[in-house]
């Protein structure tokens, strides 16, 4: 009988993984992660989840986790080492770590004078994001308060971030925050994209602007999740339109 690999078999859609009669579980999960390998959601060089994530989020052994990721194993698809299993499928990945900037509106000034500033707190989140974070009602969490304005005090950026408590948890350089989070203190977390990444999430952003009513500021609303759909961080900017203005790039990958 000829050796069939995870390529003869479709991408199966849905959640959680099922059983059917003419391939085992560990075959269909290895289906269902070529798949994210193929289509980019796990990009190329991608640390993939720990054996225990895998399982709970196909709802299945770790067991059978291990013979999916076996199967891609052999046949190329993913590396194992000491850091890992990671993608080896070749191709750029979807979304460059440089391309995404911590927080939203973030800025380098261009002028030494102009005030920039950035600190950690750990405390109660804004109400909204604590919902949209998925977090108990009075938990607190790791807040990021961001402000930048130029020299002469005009361009006024201000950026509140929640973090969810499964950044937290999943995110070590993160985590690490909350002792020394006392809110005085000066906390660049420039890197917080870089670092989710580095973990093995892989990061999908929704941004929604709006304008506010009766004044001249916008606000541009941030929601990042994980391959999963799990919320990461929240982060709200307020600029001033008269004086500032925000520029979106976007990177397209070529037709194959």
């Amino acid at each position: 009988m000829a050796r069939t690999t995870p390529h003869d078999h479709p991408q199966t859609a849905g959640r959680p993984a099922h059983r059917s009669d003419d391939q085992p579980l560990y075959w269909r999960i290895a289906t269902e992660l070529l798949g994210e390998l193929r289509d980019g959601t796990i990009p190329p060089g991608e640390r993939l989840p720990g054996e225990r994530q895998l399982a709970e989020y196909f709802r299945v052994s770790r067991e059978t986790v291990r013979q999916a990721l076996e199967v891609l194993r052999r046949d190329g698809l993913v590396a194992t080492d000491r850091r890992g299993s990671h993608a080896t499928l070749s191709g750029p990945p979807v979304e460059h770590p440089a391309s995404l900037v911590f927080p939203v509106g973030a800025r380098r000034p261009a002028d030494p004078r102009a005030a920039d500033r950035a600190t950690v707190a750990w405390e109660l989140p804004p109400p909204e994001h604590a919902e949209a974070l998925g977090l108990a009602p009075r938990r607190p969490t790791l807040v990021h308060r961001y402000e930048s304005a130029g020299a002469d005090g005009r361009g006024r950026r201000t950026a509140v971030t929640s973090f969810s408590a499964v950044a937290l948890a999943e995110v070590a350089e993160l985590g690490r925050y909350r002792d020394r989070a006392d809110g005085t203190s000066s906390a660049q977390l420039w890197r917080a994209y870089d670092w989710m990444r580095r973990a093995g999430l892989t990061l999908h952003h929704r941004d929604t602007i709006t304008r506010l009513p009766d004044t001249s500021s916008v606000r541009v609303t941030r929601l990042v999740q994980d391959q999963y759909a799990r919320p990461l961080e929240i982060t709200d900017l307020l600029v001033d339109a008269r004086q500032d203005a925000l520029v979106y790039e976007f990177t397209l990958p070529a037709a194959v």
